[in-house]
């Protein structure tokens, strides 16, 4: 009787709540992903681009989220289909340079954005709460760091990461409510591809932002670590979708917003808190403390995300290894979010230096990285049954040609304009 029972109970469907977390969880690294990548100057750019061009960029969340859905679940798979980290695959494939050129790549570039992470918070919770964003910015760095001393980063960060996503999804879905764009007027932005004159610049930092191909590499590390907590998990690469498809979904989200509020009334965007302040004399405080609390969910998510990426990826590339567990790993995080604080309480901006520097070595270091990465995920000898089908290989050609076409563009407006 004892066995029989023990059999029903073995094989009784499990509860609703419990496919519910074990769906979170496993959809956890695209959420992460979504929200390092979704930082302050993300809302920056779709609140300028909505106040500017109305609803007629709508297309582009389309294009941008498409390639990085290629990239995210490609990277993803590489996660799966090995057991080393893919810093390590790549050192592998072509050797040792590689290998740091991308970590220190990375780190660079990581450190050097930080700064806008932490400041971001510093105002959006300064805004809300009309007091000093300066210690703001030392509260919220000294939470993300006591999360390193958590024996299970990882799970902390996904836990973390999943609120934070909710707490934008709600702040800009009210948001949109309040608002009310012009329904007919967003699907024409998202059926009708235009490019209004003057548009190509925020165009290229718009899908430069959204198309993060670092972001989609980090994949094949939070996979990993969802791999190390639970070996039994099925995983297949598409799981990261739900939280690219977010991504998408909170960009376009913004900019419908600035487009209804700002676009019609002529006030342009310099930084993220002009929506919030758009948004009170019309709708009230409670509107505008709503997209703050939206703003503070991106900057905190990407400031710890984006640490996260680049302590990452330095400790990979030094040979420290590439799990969220090693204790030096967890040094490099620190270090960024040490850095970004610095800056941040030193200059209240991000100084345009450490602008030109990440966008520097991101022009040379992310072609490299996409290309790596999808040569990678074609070798058969390392990904067996998982490498990339014949669709994927070609809209991933498709992507890193776009990718080559923005860095050039990039190189002439750095470089010789």
């Amino acid at each position: 009787m004892e066995d029989s029972t023990a059999t029903v109970r073995s094989t009784a469907p499990a509860p609703a709540a419990s496919r519910g977390k074990a769906w979170l969880q496993a959809i956890g690294p695209g959420l992460i992903t979504a929200a390092l990548v979704f930082g302050p100057s993300k809302i920056t750019v779709a609140s300028m681009m909505g106040a500017k061009y109305g609803y007629a960029l709508l297309w582009l969340v389309v294009v941008a989220i498409f390639f990085m859905i290629i990239f995210a679940v490609m990277a993803a798979r590489v996660g799966i289909a090995t057991s080393e980290s893919a810093l390590t695959t790549i050192g592998k494939k072509w050797g040792k340079g590689a290998r740091i050129a991308i970590g220190v790549g990375v780190f660079l570039v990581c450190a050097s954005f930080q700064a806008g992470n932490s400041i971001g918070i510093g105002i959006a919770v300064g805004e809300a709460t009309h007091t000093a964003p300066g210690i703001w910015v030392i509260v919220f760095n000294l939470a993300a760091m006591v999360m390193l001393f958590f024996r299970s980063f990882y799970k902390s960060l996904e836990k973390v990461m999943i609120a934070l996503i909710g707490l934008m999804l709600l702040a800009f879905c009210t948001t949109f409510f309040f608002t009310q764009p012009s329904l007919p007027d967003v699907a024409k932005g998202f059926a009708v591809p235009s490019l209004p004159e003057g548009s190509l610049p925020l165009t290229i930092a718009f899908i430069a932002s959204c198309f993060s191909i670092v972001g989609a590499l980090y994949q094949a590390y939070l996979v990993q670590e969802r791999k190390r907590i639970n070996p039994q998990a099925k995983q297949t690469g598409r799981e990261a979708i739900p939280g690219m498809v977010i991504l998408g979904i909170l960009a376009a989200i913004v900019m419908s917003c600035s487009a209804a509020v700002l676009h019609s009334r002529n006030i342009n965007v310099t930084k993220a808190t002009d929506m919030a302040i758009a948004l009170e004399p019309i709708f009230g405080n409670f509107a505008s403390a709503l997209f703050l609390s939206g703003l503070f969910g991106a900057s905190f998510s990407a400031m710890i995300g984006n640490a996260a990426l680049g302590g990452t990826l330095l400790g990979d590339a030094l040979g420290f290894g590439g799990s969220l567990q090693s204790g030096k790993v967890r040094i490099l995080i620190g270090v960024i979010m040490a850095l970004g604080a610095t800056v941040a309480l030193s200059f209240g901006k991000l100084p345009l230096e450490l602008i030109v520097l990440a966008q520097a070595v991101t022009i040379f270091i992310v072609p490299f990285i996409g290309v790596a990465l999808y040569l990678v995920a074609n070798d058969e000898k390392i990904m067996g049954p998982m490498k990339n089908p014949p669709l994927v290989k070609f809209f991933g050609a498709l992507g890193l040609i776009f990718m080559f076409i923005l860095a050039a563009s990039n190189v002439k407006t750095l470089f010789f304009s």
